[in-house]
């Protein structure tokens, strides 16, 4: 009976692990830093792009540009082992700008891991480019488009909306005359032309909480499995014997 009862305990116990684990797991989204800029400049923005699989590494990332509210020049830093390209098309309909017409403005960047090299598990990487001029509109979303070494795509594509609860794969957003979601970092977001130092580190440590917090609970259902198969063998000997 106590066998039973400690197995059943374990059980419970690694249930409350996998519960909190799953959240922080799943706020390791592709984000974009700053999440604000001001209108009419230049801004910085880097993209963190964490692998979420636990066998296979990030080979390719796709950053969707808006095309009705466009930047109209984009430069990006290189990476050791990677190769980047950011694409330039003629838009459907010109933008009407104080400046004048824009009738063509990039619209992706393209970053492509060379042969052998990889975003591996556990691993997250850095992506940064140079964009401007902001438009002068409430926010502008930058779907991302996560390749990974066994062909299969994370597409972070999806609207945050107003209420501010964040949908399973969120597209980075950079928020400009409107305010950010409370729940997507609203108050926590600076409009800075660089990002802030810590944030890599920050963030970087709250994934490892969360794959340390999976791992653990994994283990712990392990166990309880194991212990709960010892005891009802035990029970299933008693019986026989007795």
């Amino acid at each position: 009976m106590k066998k039973t009862t400690f197995a059943a305990s374990i059980a419970a116990g690694a249930t409350a692990m996998l519960l909190i684990a799953a959240p922080l797991a799943a706020s390791a989204h592709v984000r974009v830093d700053p999440g604000q800029a001001a209108a009419g400049g230049y801004t910085t923005l880097t993209f963190k792009v964490p692998t979420e699989s636990a066998t296979a590494g990030t080979v390719e990332l796709v950053v969707d540009l808006p095309t009705d509210t466009p930047f109209t020049s984009v430069s990006y830093q290189p990476i050791a082992g990677w190769t980047t390209t950011v694409d330039t098309e003629k838009l459907a309909k010109p933008v009407k700008t104080d400046d004048g017409a824009i009738t063509e403005a990039p619209v992706k960047v393209t970053w492509t891991a060379e042969s052998g090299v990889a975003v591996e598990p556990g691993q997250f990487q850095l992506f940064t480019i140079s964009a401007g001029a902001v438009p002068d509109t409430g926010k502008v979303l930058l779907p991302a488009h996560q390749t990974y070494s066994d062909g299969s795509v994370v597409d972070w594509s999806e609207a945050t909306p107003a209420s501010g609860k964040e949908p399973e794969h969120p597209a980075p957003t950079l928020y400009i005359n409107d305010a950010p979601p409370a729940e997507d970092g609203g108050a926590a977001l600076v409009a800075t032309d660089t990002p802030a130092p810590t944030a890599a580190s920050s963030t970087s440590a709250s994934d490892a909480v969360a794959i340390g917090l999976g791992i653990g609970g994994l283990a712990l259902g392990a166990i309880a499995l194991v212990v709960a198969v010892f005891a009802a063998t035990r029970r299933g000997r008693g019986k026989v014997d007795a």
